[in-house]
């Protein structure tokens, strides 16, 4: 072993230690591989537990006339016809496995009076559709899958940030970084990786999403060869807390309004009523942040820029037993009792529906060996992700990429090599923000690029605003050429923010490049300047890749959809 860094190896190698990661080393294990899985972070600390609301799988407990083809329907339509239909039909069918397998491990749910799985209505699910636990659902899904994997023979790498996926002759070998605690740099060999990293929401600077979310899987894929998809598809999640300001951004879940929650403007008008009058409060996500957007715009938001929401009408011992961290959260951070007063809310930035490319049945990029699932691989959402699909997400797709990512490994009649020489050149630029007295300073870089992201990128786009922030961004991309930390590799997180911030840069610069090419409105994508659909897009998904250092933009046909599974949207129209 090098002196130079500790060493592991494992034929499966798991980033990501989310509902993703965790369930796809659990199928990794159980197919006999050997496996390892990284965490940023401590185990059981994912972003996962930020997705409250419910786990969406069509059981029919309480609506018997649900099915998976409903769901497969309502999942196109909220994607608006970008989706890869094929994810889409593998989705709604394992979805209601995937619950009964938690069941089984131990997870615990609401229960009907019969003692079936309880299922809620949400956003844009034309039944209710949401197995859940109160508002915690994101925490049982993590607490379960989490006791599976340390029972199940996984080794497990606590607070690590892996900065670079190796190669060897173009498909995967392993990847390295350090030890966030002393610097201490790592070398997994692998003979497959599966990517379980999320997403990227804090480029932005109103987001519910956690200090790990920086994009680092997407942009180590991108950088080792992947195709990146629908990079322009961000979505704002229409409810986010307004007020303080330490607190803004953080998520009210869509559960509030499953349960009866109703949004007011400061006139005390039920808005929704203009913008979807059939599902109301209960309309996609994208349209519902529009609205809120529409309103504050137009002069009838609340004191803070925002709507109010309110649910004190249900009744404080409902309140408290089905939304009991909402109840918590307003009280203890807003001082703000929801069984009395309505929660002040506004849109935050909450997922990305685009990611990593990856075949819809085995999770594979287009890197040999490199398998990516949840949030960070695209395809399944389209241009809007309906809410509670993000959980079924995780737990379908991070099996069979868990499964694929084995028998690839498992199959190998040779072991690809990690390059030492590639681990030595990703330690070249870590090291780099050292080696100057002066330089740039990455929070304050950070902090404008989310200004950047917010600004020009927002919830409303227009070419001439992308455009400027593309100009802007890469302005950001040369600054930080020119990075700076002071003292050493421990304890050092503006150590840690330099190699965040380059990984971000790069997503950003896709977002861009994306959101200019798609001249029209679809889903999460609001052109001002393009405002309506455009047929011809609905046939087609921006990619980006890396070719002779420089990023390129280009389309891909949105798969063709066999005539039965048209006709379900036919049906459900």
């Amino acid at each position: 072993m090098a002196e130079w860094y500790d060493a592991y190896a494992y034929d499966v190698l798991v980033i990501g230690a989310g509902g993703a990661g965790l369930r796809a080393a659990i199928a990794a294990r159980a197919a006999g591989a050997s496996v390892g899985l990284v965490c940023k972070s401590l185990l059981g600390k994912a972003h996962t537990v930020m997705a409250e609301g419910g786990i969406a799988a069509a059981l029919g407990n309480v609506d018997p006339q649900d099915s998976w083809e409903v769901h497969f329907a309502d999942t196109m339509r909220g994607g608006q016809g970008i989706n890869d239909y094929r994810m889409v039909e593998i989705f709604a069918k394992e979805a209601p496995e995937r619950v009964y397998e938690l069941e089984r491990w131990g997870g615990l749910f609401d229960r009907t009076p019969d003692g079936r799985i309880l299922q809620r209505p949400f956003g844009a699910h034309t039944y209710r559709r949401l197995c859940h636990v109160g508002d915690r659902t994101g925490l049982e899904l993590i607490r379960t899958l989490q006791d599976t994997v340390v029972h199940s023979g996984v080794d497990v790498h606590m607070e690590i940030t892996l900065t670079r996926l190796l190669t060897d002759a173009e498909r995967i070998a392993g990847a390295f970084g350090y030890r966030r605690e002393d610097g201490r740099y790592v070398l997994f060999r692998a003979k497959a990786v599966v990517l379980a990293t999320g997403g990227w929401g804090k480029v932005y600077k109103v987001t519910s999403n956690s200090w790990e979310c920086t994009g680092d899987g997407c942009a180590m894929a991108y950088e080792a060869g992947a195709e990146l998809m629908d990079m322009e598809m961000v979505q704002f999640h229409p409810t986010g807390m307004v007020w303080p300001p330490g607190v803004r951004g953080i998520l009210v879940t869509e559960a509030v309004r499953g349960e009866g929650g109703i949004l007011r403007n400061a006139r005390g008008e039920r808005f929704m009523e203009r913008y979807d009058p059939k599902k109301m409060e209960l309309s996609s996500r994208d349209v519902v942040a529009r609205a809120i957007y529409r309103e504050v715009q137009e002069g009838r938001g609340t004191p803070h820029g925002g709507a109010h929401l309110d649910i004190s009408h249900r009744g404080p011992d409902f309140i408290k037993k089905k939304l009991p961290s909402m109840y918590e959260q307003f009280l203890k951070l807003a001082d703000i009792d929801i069984t009395r007063s309505p929660m002040e809310v506004a849109p935050t930035v909450h997922y990305v529906m685009g990611g990593v490319r990856v075949e819809p049945g085995t999770g594979a990029t287009t890197v040999p060996g490199l398998y990516a699932a949840g949030e960070v691989a695209a395809g399944l959402h389209g241009a809007n992700r309906l809410g509670g699909n993000s959980l079924s997400d995780l737990l379908v797709f991070g099996k069979r990429a868990g499964e694929h990512a084995a028998r690839y490994a498992l199959g190998l009649a040779t072991a690809p090599r990690a390059d030492d020489g590639q681990a030595a050149e990703e330690r070249a630029l870590l090291a780099r923000p050292f080696e100057r007295d002066t330089g740039e300073n990455p929070y304050q870089l950070h902090e404008e690029l989310q200004e950047v992201m917010s600004q020009n990128a927002g919830i409303a786009r227009t070419g001439d605003g992308l455009a400027e922030g593309l100009q802007k961004v890469l302005a950001l991309q040369e600054r930080a050429e020119r990075l700076r930390s002071a003292g050493s590799m421990l304890y050092n997180p503006g150590w840690h923010e330099c190699r965040d911030l380059r990984f971000m840069l790069t997503l950003c610069e896709a977002i861009f490049r994306s959101a200019i090419v798609r001249t029209e409105s679809r889903g999460a994508h609001w052109r001002l300047d393009y405002p309506d659909q455009d047929p011809e897009w609905g046939r087609k998904n921006v990619v980006v890749r890396r070719a002779n250092g420089e990023m390129r933009v280009g389309t891909r046909p949105v798969p063709p959809m066999p005539a039965e599974l048209a006709r379900l949207l036919e049906a459900r129209a």
